[in-house]
């Protein structure tokens, strides 16, 4: 599959994991925007042109979490995220918290020390492959 148009928004507050994570998504070909608040995402998805995908972290820097984000796509008809997969990567995993993310739209909730990154990035390439979202 060619992700070569795939766009991918990565909202992650770790540095070293979002370079990380960046690296390996751009190594299959998707083109990657990066932020590390919930601010920052909401300016890129109306800046952007498209976005295929969202990975998401429950905690991020500042007042709004990744809950907040999710809410926010999913619940406002004016977002141009409303349509597009949201995959929560966090390493947290209460019940009632993966409950939620779902119930709001996620598509897949991750925890972080169950997965490898490519176990990951393969799930998100295995949902997008002949998406096209915003």
């Amino acid at each position: 599959m060619n992700n070569k148009n795939k766009v991918i928004l990565v909202l992650e507050d770790e540095r070293p994991l979002l370079e990380a994570i960046k690296l390996k998504l751009e190594k299959n070909n998707f083109e990657v925007v990066t932020v590390r608040s919930v601010e920052q995402a909401k300016q890129y998805v109306y800046e952007l042109e498209k976005v295929d995908g969202i990975w998401l972290d429950h905690y991020l820097i500042g007042k709004e979490s990744g809950l907040d984000f999710v809410a926010w796509c999913k619940e406002d008809d004016n977002t141009k995220c409303k349509n597009v997969p949201i995959f929560v990567v966090s390493n947290t995993a209460s019940s009632d918290k993966v409950s939620t993310y779902m119930s709001l739209g996620a598509k897949k909730y991750f925890i972080k020390s169950n997965h490898r990154l490519d176990e990951i990035i393969s799930e998100i390439k295995e949902s997008l492959s002949g998406d096209s979202n915003i």
